[in-house]
């Protein structure tokens, strides 16, 4: 059973920073690609950042080029989001989700998906 649970959420001041964890259960999902999707209330859930399984490759969504940092550390089954400069736009639930190498913004195309954690950026 393939499990993906998020932490590290809360609420911050506009301008702050927070960084999300997201640790992988078994040895062979955990080193799979993974990539955080966002969702805010009443708005449809929207690509991040998403990393390659060996951490070489990125790739973020426009809005948090620059802001956000997307790592990996599979010695610990763990996936990172650092999110400096945050926005109050930038409020939302944020999953981590994982596919066997798939990294991009489309979600169907992951197989596994946390619970969520939630962010909120007060201004």
């Amino acid at each position: 059973q393939v499990q993906l649970v998020e932490s590290g959420g809360g609420l911050v001041q506009a301008g702050g920073s927070l960084r999300l964890s997201c640790a992988a259960s078994g040895r062979t999902f955990s080193t799979w690609a993974k990539a955080w999707f966002r969702q805010a209330p009443g708005k449809e859930r929207e690509f991040v950042s998403g990393i390659s399984w060996s951490g070489t490759n990125t790739n973020y969504e426009d809005s948090v080029k620059g802001r956000f940092t997307v790592s990996r550390d599979n010695a610990k089954n763990t996936v990172y989001l650092q999110m400096n400069s945050l926005k109050p736009e930038d409020t939302a639930v944020y999953y981590c989700a994982t596919a066997r190498f798939y990294y991009g913004s489309t979600a169907e195309e992951y197989a596994y998906w946390g619970q969520g954690t939630q962010v909120t950026v007060s201004s």
